[in-house]
């Protein structure tokens, strides 16, 4: 059984007992989050829903395992024959790691 779901403007493709790590979440560790906006959902049975544009019937809930900061990413820019026309700049995401722990079928 899995689902897509719309978090912070991004969508994931979630299932059950599985960790994702989405764009920070104003909500504190070991708290759950009810996701309402579900796109897509798919069952063991074979039982297939597309939402146009969302499921009302399907939830998904998570719990918080907190927030951290990702990888540094690097953003070099450089001119050829140029000696002082370069920059280098650094960038660290917030994130928020989320435990999927069930999606409700209502």
């Amino acid at each position: 059984m899995y689902a897509i779901v719309r978090i912070g403007g991004k969508q994931y493709w979630v299932k059950e007992n599985e960790i994702i790590e989405t764009e920070k979440q104003n909500i504190e560790k070991g708290k759950t989050l009810t996701i309402k906006d579900v796109l897509f959902f798919s069952g063991d049975d074979g039982r297939i829903e597309v939402g146009r544009p969302l499921l009302k019937n399907v939830k998904v809930v998570a719990e918080s395992l907190g927030n951290f900061r990702g990888e540094k990413i690097i953003a070099y820019k450089y001119r050829r024959r140029k000696s002082s026309s370069h920059t280098k700049k650094g960038h660290r995401q917030n994130l928020t790691r989320l435990l999927i722990k069930e999606i409700k079928i209502t």
